[in-house]
């Protein structure tokens, strides 16, 4: 299930200006964080904003499609799908000159899940996840309503999870900014977080 990348138009041409002007690994931004905290929505609009590609979810189109709950079995199989399209999405960003890459998620979602769901995680799936650390994680806050939509089951254990993220996170080295405030705002801090990022590296 291998969605094809795609080239969110830049908003400004100042934005397209900051991530296609030089040949280097793109900066890789990864959004995570709890259930319902904007993910998708703000990886989208991120990378409509700077004109570049955003990697999508693979474990939401399998969950969707398998017709029964995930099992532990299942994970090596979703991180090694995730990976993939990683993967793809990063040759085509490399092919496109941009310097910048947003990720709905990464193989830390799935060791955070393992976790939470089957009390430990396959040594695979945490390798992946550290092999892959990107530049920046931006840990979406819980500071917005849960909204349940036919995947989502853990409205109750937002607080229990989002500390299983950070935990997650500092345990594994992760480059952390954590992002809060309404989806206005965690949209400007997002993008004032991404611009220093480019600033610095440029």
């Amino acid at each position: 299930m291998e969605t094809a990348p795609r080239v969110y138009p830049a908003c400004g041409r100042s934005s397209l200006d900051r991530v296609t002007t030089n040949d280097r690994q793109p900066l890789r931004i990864v959004l995570t964080g709890s259930e319902s905290v904007g993910k998708t929505t703000l990886a989208a609009d991120l990378a409509a904003h700077y004109g570049v590609l955003a990697v999508p979810e693979f474990v939401r189109e399998f969950a969707q499609s398998i017709g029964r709950p995930i099992v532990y079995d299942d994970l090596i199989t979703i991180a090694r799908s995730q990976v993939a399209l990683e993967e793809a999405h990063l040759e085509r960003a490399r092919a496109l000159r941009h310097t910048l890459l947003m990720h709905d998620t990464d193989p830390i979602s799935t060791v955070v899940y393992a976790h939470h769901y089957f009390g430990g995680c396959p040594e695979e799936v945490e390798a992946l996840a550290i092999s892959r650390i990107p530049d920046r994680y931006l840990l979406l806050d819980i500071d917005v309503p849960w909204v349940p939509d036919g995947v989502r089951d853990r409205g109750e254990k937002r607080t229990e999870l989002q500390q299983l993220f950070e935990e997650t996170l500092v345990r594994l080295g992760a480059p952390i900014s954590r992002i809060h405030g309404s989806w206005s705002e965690r949209r400007t801090r997002a993008i004032a977080e991404i611009d220093h990022l480019l600033s610095i590296r440029n």
